[in-house]
C-alpha cells in the first residue's frame, strides 16, 4: 500500500511538472536538486511563459529570441543562474531583470547586442558573474562603473570596444586611502577588441601584472588595432609604458597688480603624451584667443594668458588645467587687482551739523563732582584755593 502511494505521488508530481513546463523546454524534477529549465529550440522566437516559479537555473540557448522585454523574469524570484547565450538578442530592456534579487550569474554571450543597460544591474544586487562575450558592443560608458562594484567576473572579450574609461580604472584599482575592507580580486576578459593604443590600456595591463593586483586578465596579451593619431600602427609595450599623468607648475600662485596695469600669467606642464593646456576662471573656460601655448619638446608644454588694462572683474582664481590620455591635473593662480582708495567727502550740511554738535558738547559745563571726589583729588595745602584752581583740578 505504501509503495502504491509513493508511485501515485510521483505520477502526480510528474503531471504537475509537465503542466508547468513550457513547450519546447525541458524542466528538471526539482525533487533531488534545484529546479532548472532549459530551452534550446531554434524555432522559439519569444521568451517562454509559465516558467516554474521555483526555478533556480534557466538556460535559453540557440533560439531565435531577439529581444528581452520589461520584467521578463519577474515571477522567478528564486532564480540564481540565467543563461541567454547564442541567441539573436539585439536589445535588452533596462527593466528586464526586475525582482531577480537572488541572481548570481548572468550570461548573454554570443548575441547581437550593440549596447547593454548597465543601470539594470541595480535590480540584481547579488550578481557576481556577467558574461557579454562575442557581441557587438562598441562602447563602454563611464557610468557603467557605478553598477559594477560587486561584479567579480566580467567578460567583454570579442566585442568592438576601443576605449576604456578612466572611471573603470578607478573602480578596479582604487587608491589605498579609498579602499574599504579587504581587496576583492576581479577577473576581466578584455581581449579580442580593437582597442585604441592609449594610456588607459597601458595602465591596465601594467597594473594587472603587478604583484598583488586586484585584477586578473583572462588574456594579458591585449592587441591594439589602432594607435593615437595613426591608423593601423601597433605601439609596443615599451612605448605605451611611457604614458605619464600630467603635472602642472605655475610661475606664481598669487599675483597682485595695480588697476589698469598689464599682467601675464604662466604655467608649465609635463606628461606623456604631451598634455594640452586650458585656462579656466570661475568654472568658465577662457577664450583660446586670450592665451597661447607652445611645446618646446615632446612631453613639455607651457602656456601664458595676457591680461591688459586690468579691471576689477579680472580679479579672481585662474586654473591652468593640463590634460592627456593618462589623466588631468590643474593648478590655481589667484589674481588680486589693487585700486586707489578714495576717501569719500562728508556732505557740507552734514559736516556743519556735526561741527555744531561738537561745539555744543565742548561748551557743556563740566559735571559738578561729588565732595568725596574733590577730597580725593585736592591736596591738603590748597583746600582754600581760589575757584580758578579748583576748576583745573576737576579736568585732570
Amino acid at each position: 500500500c505504501e509503495m502504491f502511494l509513493l508511485v501515485l505521488l510521483h505520477i502526480l508530481q510528474s503531471a504537475v511538472m509537465t503542466r508547468s513546463c513550457p513547450a519546447l523546454c525541458v524542466c528538471s524534477s526539482g525533487l533531488t536538486e534545484p529546479r532548472s529549465v532549459q530551452c534550446s529550440d531554434s524555432g522559439m522566437s519569444a521568451l517562454p511563459v509559465n516558467l516554474p516559479a521555483d526555478s533556480v537555473k534557466l538556460r535559453l540557448e540557440k533560439t531565435s529570441i531577439s529581444r528581452v522585454p520589461r520584467a521578463a523574469f519577474y515571477n522567478l524570484s528564486e532564480l540564481r543562474f540565467l543563461w541567454l547565450t547564442y541567441n539573436s538578442i539585439t536589445s535588452v530592456h533596462p527593466s528586464s531583470f526586475v525582482n531577480l534579487k537572488a541572481l548570481r550569474e548572468l550570461r548573454l554571450d554570443g548575441n547581437l547586442l550593440t549596447a547593454f543597460p548597465w543601470e539594470g544591474l541595480r535590480d540584481m544586487p547579488r550578481l557576481q558573474t556577467l558574461g557579454l562575450h562575442n557581441n557587438r558592443l562598441s562602447s563602454l560608458p563611464a557610468h557603467a562603473a557605478l553598477f559594477l562594484p560587486n561584479i567579480t567576473y566580467l567578460d567583454l572579450s570579442s566585442n568592438r570596444l576601443t576605449i576604456l574609461p578612466a572611471e573603470l580604472l578607478d573602480l578596479w584599482f582604487p587608491l589605498p586611502e579609498l579602499q574599504e575592507g579587504p581587496i576583492q580580486r576581479k577577473i576581466l576578459g578584455l581581449h579580442d577588441n580593437p582597442w585604441l593604443c592609449d594610456c588607459q590600456i597601458s595602465m591596465l595591463t601594467s597594473l594587472s601584472m603587478s604583484l598583488g593586483s586586484p585584477v586578473v586578465l583572462m588574456d594579458q596579451l591585449l592587441m591594439c588595432r589602432r594607435s593615437v593619431g595613426q591608423s593601423g600602427l601597433m605601439l609596443t609595450q615599451a612605448e605605451l609604458s611611457r604614458c605619464m599623468r600630467p603635472s602642472v607648475q605655475p610661475a606664481a600662485t598669487r599675483v597682485s597688480s595695480p588697476l589698469g596695469s598689464n599682467v601675464i600669467l604662466r604655467c608649465d606642464a609635463s606628461g606623456y603624451p604631451t598634455p594640452t593646456l586650458t585656462w579656466i576662471k570661475t568654472s568658465v573656460v577662457v577664450n583660446k584667443t586670450s592665451f597661447m601655448q607652445e611645446s618646446p619638446r615632446v612631453g613639455v608644454r607651457w602656456s601664458i594668458i595676457s591680461l591688459n588694462g586690468l579691471s576689477y572683474k579680472d580679479a579672481g582664481e585662474y586654473r591652468c588645467q593640463a590634460r592627456n590620455m593618462a589623466g588631468i591635473s590643474e593648478a590655481p593662480i589667484k589674481l588680486k587687482v589693487m585700486g586707489i582708495t578714495r576717501l569719500s567727502r562728508v556732505p557740507k550740511k552734514k559736516a556743519q551739523k556735526m561741527l555744531s554738535k561738537s561745539s555744543t558738547i565742548e561748551r557743556k559745563p563740566p559735571r559738578t563732582p561729588s565732595t568725596s571726589s574733590i577730597k580725593r583729588r585736592e591736596s591738603p595745602k590748597i583746600t582754600n584755593a581760589p575757584p580758578s584752581l579748583q576748576n583745573n583740578t576737576q579736568e585732570v
